[in-house]
């Protein structure tokens, strides 16, 4: 009995396992959501690290001591790794200098490792073969030695990386990059995530996929996401995935991959490319876009010239993906009955109708602005004018009142009959009644001319806003058409203005629809 329910638990354990290896859409989905959330954050990831690097360059300005100066510069150069790739490679080649200069061979063997190890990131490969050959391997100290292989490594992976599109060339630099591994592999402690990241990554180039998932899996397990092998484990794993033809798999590693990158603000990545390349097959564009664009803003800003080729190289799958979903909506437009092509002519239409209407609407709203706007001035104007005249009855009431009071009469008698006092007050009302006007009008008079003979233009003097022949025009097109009305506005007689008329008729340039034209100034 005890046999049975033994063999019942694992039979469930080995379903569960079994289970667990399955990446169902709706976790892809969820870690898809998990990176869109951390991408939002990316610039915060940055701008801890850059404060980082910051808190070092601080404390490198104080240091005096050459040993604590040469850590410090060792320290903001590796912060820099994979952030920035040129202030990576300055530094490290300052730190060179500078032990070099001390005679520190141990420290300064260090820095041109580092050095070597990300000149290709810069398209810089035969100036890192140079600098990493310059290193006697035989002096190099037993603590160094782990670094020397890893450097090694490194920088060949990447020279292969450069020579993605010229496979002799890539296997070349690529069997390199393994030689160096097996011996970095000979001496890291086995129980290291390390050595368990190497093991993966060798079995992996050996197409031995199911021991590289072994190791590459416990790291996974045993690490959190901010760190950076968990990263490369979580990318390999997907390269696997990817082998197996397992995309639901490769897609969530390469999410989890590049969650771990935005996390550490490490911006000379492949998961986020990769990613977006995958996700065009899965025909989710927007995201593909998105991510695709990131890694190459990143690579940009790493300023790792390998990394912005790669991507610059991945943007057109997005087009040609972009192009072929216009194409198949193309073949599926023509499938459409007919029905439902007359329909979409009927919305089109009511669009179109609804979207003039809506244009008219917005006119005639501006109209109603403007009519408004007019409307005010009018009232300002006319007001004034009003306030004018009040005030002006006042004085001449005053004036009367003392005239009378003081029995002279006959000079109030003589001022009322000289036209003097009206002149004053016409003058008044002639700058007012410009202003406002030309407020309205600013080209009344070059609108006018327009109308005239070329040698019967009307013709300002100096100062004059507007003469008689202006504003009887004027008056017409405010709608005072009559000459009597138009003479007690100038304080003219009728046949004056009857006189004025009919010469500035004479003088347009077509006599029968000059009046008329008059009306249609705008």
């Amino acid at each position: 009995m005890i046999k049975k329910v033994l063999a019942f638990l694992c039979f469930l354990l080995t379903i569960n396992h079994a289970h667990a290896l399955f990446i169902s859409d709706s976790k892809v989905s969820y870690i898809l959501e998990q990176l869109d959330n951390e991408v939002k954050k990316r610039e915060i990831y940055i701008n801890i690290r850059q404060n980082r690097i910051d808190s070092i360059k601080s404390k490198l300005k104080k240091s005096t001591n050459d040993i604590n100066t040469l850590n410090l510069i060792l320290d903001i150069g590796n912060e820099y790794t994979a952030f920035n790739n040129d202030s990576a490679i300055t530094y490290y080649n300052q730190g060179l200098i500078k032990a070099k200069n001390i005679g520190n061979d141990s420290i300064a063997t260090i820095f041109g490792l580092k050095f070597a190890t990300y000149l290709p990131l810069a398209g810089f490969i035969n100036e890192a073969i140079s600098e990493f050959e310059s290193i006697n391997k035989n002096n190099i100290p037993l603590n160094t030695l782990e670094l020397y292989y890893e450097s090694e490594k490194q920088m060949y992976s990447y020279i292969a990386s450069f020579y993605l599109n010229y496979p002799n060339i890539h296997l070349k630099w690529k069997n390199k990059s393994i030689i160096a591994q097996l011996e970095l592999i000979k001496l890291l402690n086995p129980k290291s995530h390390k050595y368990k990241l190497n093991m993966g990554e060798l079995y992996f180039n050996n197409s031995e996929l199911a021991k590289a998932k072994t190791f590459l899996d416990e790291i996974v397990t045993e690490l959190n996401d901010t760190n950076n092998l968990f990263a490369r484990a979580t990318h390999t794993i997907a390269s696997i995935a990817s082998k197996q033809d397992n995309n639901n798999e490769c897609i969530y590693n390469l999410a989890l991959s590049a969650i771990s990158d935005i996390k550490s603000a490490t911006l000379e990545v492949v998961s986020l490319q990769e990613l977006g390349a995958k996700l065009l097959e899965r025909e989710d564009i927007e995201r593909a876009y998105r991510y695709s664009s990131i890694a190459l803003e990143n690579a940009v800003k790493c300023k790792a010239t390998m990394r912005i080729i790669q991507s610059s190289e991945a943007m057109p799958v997005i087009t040609k993906a972009h192009t072929a979903e216009i194409s198949s909506w193309r073949k599926l437009t023509t499938l459409i009955n007919m029905c439902i092509i007359l329909l979409s002519i009927i919305l089109i239409i009511a669009l179109l109708y609804l979207k003039s209407k809506m244009k008219r609407l917005n006119q005639l709203q501006k109209e109603l602005q403007n009519a408004n706007t007019i409307k005010d001035m009018y009232l300002s104007q006319f007001l004034n004018l009003c306030s004018i005249y009040m005030d002006k009855l006042t004085q001449f009431r005053n004036l009367a009142n003392r005239k009378i009071s003081t029995g002279k009469i006959d000079d109030l008698y003589k001022m009322t009959q000289s036209g003097k006092f009206i002149e004053e007050q016409s003058k008044e009302f002639y700058d007012v009644f410009d202003d406002a006007f030309l407020n309205l009008y600013p080209r009344f008079k070059d609108n006018v001319n327009s109308l005239l003979k070329p040698e019967c233009q009307i013709i300002l003097d100096e100062n004059e806003k507007l003469n008689t022949d202006l504003r009887i025009l004027a008056f017409m097109r405010l709608g005072i058409e009559g000459n009597s009305r138009i003479a007690q506005m100038l304080n003219y007689s009728v046949n004056t203005i009857y006189a004025y008329r009919n010469k500035l008729k004479n003088r347009a340039k077509n006599r029968d629809s000059f009046e008329d034209d008059i009306m249609k100034l705008k």
